[in-house]
């Protein structure tokens, strides 16, 4: 995907005179870069005292440990998954090389490489991934469990062959700072996880090759940092990495002032990326867990190596915790909504090892669990690691009493009934800044769940670049529970991340307090000069969930759409669809009542245009059932769907 000249137009407009003057820095100093490449200061007597505190390694579970190094050794035979796309080359990878279109990324000046041009680099996300190391954070990881030093060499010689391979400012592993960030952040836990290994110094501070790296990240990271209304969880994965490196790597000149710049930014961003409720202001919940991530593992860099941190950094991370705890359903999902990419801030778990309770588990030994979160019984590595190195401390703030139900700053509501009926409700911003990167056409939509199981959907993400007709699909309103008016989404696309105009939505109820009956009711101007308003319903003692859209305004075309999960089948006759699926060996059913006004119709698996379509994770997707109703809306009536649960 190259960006049109009328791309950058329309981006420049979303900025504002600080960032473009910040941005046309940028340029300059890129070009100065191109041939001034400054040599990283020499470095003696360096020394890596960041290590875990004894008795650490012996405090991990041991099925969590049991599931990491059944991961390290499929690493180590070669085998690899990312973003469904398979490859068994990992013995001996090429750093350039994406497996899903068969292409190599371009040599040359770092900011010349067309990373968004998939015919000339391939997907880069598949070329990025394996290169922020956190498959060696695994390794590492089996070493320190093990003691068999198979897999510390194995780290060794791949961390050799990609310094090699990527020199600083060549190729496409220095186009982007989110990928420097994490790396770095790799890199100081797999130097801390081969604390025990004796070549670990030779590997890291008493090699040349290392510290030039080392460094160069840093100075990069110091020089081009996410701007304006892109300062989003890539600015947070920047500053974390960047001040973790100084931390643990505090072995440069710049490393004192490159330590306090990045603990400035981070504090600044972590507060400015969250809501005061909790909740990731990017309203899409894989960059909650991402963000959430990447803060404890910077306050723990920070407690390890004695550096004193903001309360507010603790602050925002203890309610980020907070937010996660209530908004999960029974099964410790979280909802899913706008972009995902399945991305991590620190990978030191196998697979099968559940990202939510794990992040969960680690709130709790942080900063305490309260008595209304949802119980914890899955194991992993990473909590045992993060809490030997957080320091408890005491911090002034009023936690919530009772589990919250209503987000009114993001705009969501949760509502729940009997026998783990779960509904999420999306009231809230379009998405952060004035490109909200990560947001989809999603306002009003609904989200429901039986015991954990997806009924109706939210489809995911799929991919970013390369394909454009799934990017938007799976942006779009037609791609969300919610209602369509004239065929136009209620906002505006400018661009795989960017959107030009947002709907604004605003909740007008959100009751969960009565017994037995929960409400909600919102509306937005997406569709201006008429109003989209949704009136939602869970009652308990029917167990249904009713549904009640209403157009008020002009006379529009109208599409509903109900996406359903995929373990849903679904028998549509008239405007009535039986649903059934099965849960835990059981037999389960329920009944959808769709609005009669409308004309109703099953698609699954459609491709031109895209339609019935559902995305697990990153570049997987899978045929399901989407159900569409199409009719004309006059603002007399509203259209009603009732969703009621069999027992």
């Amino acid at each position: 995907m190259t960006m049109s000249a009328g791309w950058y137009l329309r981006r420049l407009s979303r900025m504002g005179p600080r960032e473009v003057a910040g941005r046309v820095g940028d340029a300059v100093r890129r070009r100065r870069w191109r041939s001034a490449r400054p040599a990283c200061p020499s470095v003696t007597g360096a020394r890596f005292t960041a290590v875990l505190p004894a008795g650490t390694i012996a405090a991990v579970p041991p099925d969590a440990a049991k599931r990491l190094i059944a991961e390290a050794d499929r690493l180590m035979a070669g085998h690899v998954e990312y973003f469904g796309v398979v490859r068994d080359d990992l013995a001996d990878p090429d750093w350039w090389y994406d497996p899903k279109t068969g292409r190599r990324a371009p040599w040359g000046y770092a900011f010349d490489v067309p990373y968004r041009n998939e015919d000339a680099v391939g997907d880069v996300k598949q070329i990025w991934e394996l290169s922020r190391h956190q498959y060696l954070t695994v390794l590492a990881g089996a070493y320190a469990i093990t003691g068999n030093e198979r897999y510390a060499e194995r780290v060794a010689e791949h961390l050799r062959s990609w310094w090699a391979a990527n020199a600083p400012l060549r190729g496409v592993h220095w186009t982007s700072g989110i990928e420097l960030g994490i790396r770095l952040l790799s890199w100081v836990w797999i130097r801390r996880l081969l604390d025990g290994w004796p070549g670990a110094a030779g590997l890291f501070e008493n090699n040349p090759v290392a510290l030039n790296q080392i460094w160069h990240h840093q100075r990069w990271l110091a020089a081009f940092p996410s701007r304006g209304s892109s300062a989003n969880n890539h600015v947070i994965a920047e500053a974390a990495g960047q001040f973790a490196a100084a931390c643990a790597f505090g072995w440069f000149p710049s490393s004192a002032r490159w330590r306090a710049d990045a603990l400035r930014s981070l504090e600044r961003h972590l507060r400015s990326n969250t809501f005061p409720s909790g909740l990731n202001r990017e309203l899409a919940t894989e960059y909650h867990g991402l963000v959430l991530e990447l803060g404890l593992a910077a306050v723990a860099e920070a407690d390890v190596t004695g550096v004193p941190v903001p309360a507010s950094i603790r602050l925002v991370l203890l309610r980020m915790t907070d937010a996660l705890a209530a908004v999960v359903d029974s099964r410790l999902r979280p909802p899913r909504q706008g972009d995902a990419d399945d991305g991590h801030g620190l990978v030191v778990d196998g697979a099968g090892t559940d990202r939510w309770a794990s992040l969960l588990a680690t709130g709790d030994a942080v900063f305490g669990r309260l008595a209304w979160w949802p119980a914890v019984t899955g194991t992993d590595v990473r909590t045992p690691l993060l809490a030997a190195l957080i320091k408890s401390a005491p911090l002034s703030v009023s936690r919530p009493a009772g589990r919250p139900a209503h987000f009114a700053d993001a705009g969501m509501t949760i509502l729940r009934g009997p026998e783990e009926i779960w509904c999420r409700c999306d009231g809230g911003p379009h998405g952060f800044l004035s490109i909200a990167a990560h947001a989809h056409a999603d306002a009003l939509s609904v989200e429901v769940r039986h015991d954990g199981v997806d009924v109706l959907a939210d489809p995911g993400t799929f991919c970013y670049h390369g394909q454009p007709e799934w990017r938007q699909y799976f942006r779009s309103t037609l791609g969300h529970n919610t209602l369509q008016l004239d065929g136009g989404d209620q906002s505006v696309s400018g661009g795989p991340f960017l959107w030009t105009r947002h709907a604004r939505s605003r909740v007008l109820v959100a009751d969960t307090s009565e017994a037995g009956v929960a409400r909600w009711c919102a509306e937005h101007d997406g569709y201006r000069p008429s109003v989209h308003r949704r009136r939602v319903e869970l009652t308990a003692a029917s167990r249904e969930v009713r549904v009640v859209d209403e157009v008020r305004g002009p006379r529009g075309e109208v599409r509903l759409a109900f996406h359903l999960g995929p373990a849903i089948a679904a028998d549509l006759m008239g405007n009535r669809a039986v649903l059934t699926w099965t849960r835990d060996g059981e037999d389960r059913s329920a009944a959808l009542d769709l609005p009669g006004q409308l004309s109703w119709r099953a698609h699954r698996g459609d491709v031109d245009p895209p339609l019935g379509w559902y995305s697990a994770g990153f570049g997987r997707k899978e045929p399901t059932t989407t159900l569409v109703g199409t009719g004309f809306a006059d603002g007399a009536e509203g259209f009603t769907t009732v969703l009621r649960f069999h027992g």
